[in-house]
């Protein structure tokens, strides 16, 4: 892959390098799921780069759906997210933003800054839909790598009913 040279929007910060190794100092290791977190995130970094921060929530959710779609990969956009109560599939509201290659849950978020809150938002999705991984992106940063934060479900496969797969 080529490095390049990106001006952030405001001209202040400048960063070296492709998306690719970007998302490897986020991500980690190789394994499937690791690959598919790292795509998920080098394409957010190039929407990132091409638009910068400021835009509504909904705007990058778009641009991530496209990007999502022309590098093949499977996803599932606002997916419902039901609470199991006492043998009983309730839907409360919950939404996952994206859902992608069914093993990585993505909410999109543009604020300030991410904040505990935000975090038991994912957590509690990784929780109730037994999905191992995911991101959260905040997307109103100068740098995205800044933004990112990758949580894992401690729960064993067992404690969670895997509501998605079926």
């Amino acid at each position: 892959m080529m490095n390049r040279t990106l001006h952030h929007r405001g001209g202040a910060e400048t960063q070296r390098g492709d998306s690719s190794a970007a998302c490897r100092s986020v991500c980690g290791d190789t394994s499937p799921v690791n690959r598919v977190t790292e795509r998920i995130l080098g394409l957010a970094i190039e929407i990132h780069r091409s638009l910068g921060p400021g835009l509504l929530e909904s705007a990058y959710e778009e641009c991530l759906c496209y990007e999502l779609s022309r590098a093949g990969l499977k996803f599932e956009r606002q997916r419902a997210l039901p609470v199991a109560y006492k043998g009983v599939q309730l839907d409360c509201g919950y939404r996952l933003d994206l859902l992608v290659e069914d093993s990585v849950i993505v909410e999109l978020k543009t604020v300030e800054s991410i904040l505990p809150i935000h975090e038991a938002q994912l957590l509690t999705y990784l929780k109730l839909s037994g999905v191992q991984v995911g991101l959260l992106i905040n997307f109103n940063v100068p740098i995205l790598t800044k933004g990112v934060k990758r949580l894992v479900n401690q729960f064993q496969e067992s404690s969670a009913t895997p509501r998605l797969r079926g």
